[in-house]
């Protein structure tokens, strides 16, 4: 499942979901690198 993370005040990272993490933060993957970050919530749409 492809998840989008916030990694800085501008940056963003969309990768594969690896798991969640206990301060709030999930783990992607990239390629062979993991990235860290809070996950973007989702738009709602009326």
């Amino acid at each position: 499942m492809l998840k989008t993370i916030i990694v800085g005040s501008c940056v963003s990272v969309q990768g594969t979901f690896v798991q969640d993490l206990a301060n709030g933060k999930i783990l992607v993957k990239v390629g062979e690198r993991l990235y860290q970050g809070m996950p973007v919530s989702r738009a709602l749409v009326a």
